[in-house]
């Protein structure tokens, strides 16, 4: 699975249950809310002022290294 900024954070959290220590590690400490499931990464970073793609590139080498 090719992940982007458009891919849904359900969709992040399926493929690999790890992208979820990136995310937190970032500061995204809602990957458990329910209503995060539906938004992109791009959306997601939007609303907790972070950058979609500094998150991108941590979680596409989290994925280079498995």
């Amino acid at each position: 699975m090719e992940i982007t900024k458009a891919t849904t954070m359900g969709d992040m959290l399926e493929y690999d249950r790890g992208i979820a220590y990136i995310l937190m590690q970032s500061g995204m400490h809602c990957v458990g809310c329910p209503s995060s499931i539906h938004e992109s990464l791009e959306e997601a970073c939007m609303v907790h002022g972070l950058d979609a793609d500094t998150v991108l590139a941590s979680i596409q080498e989290y994925l280079a290294k498995k």
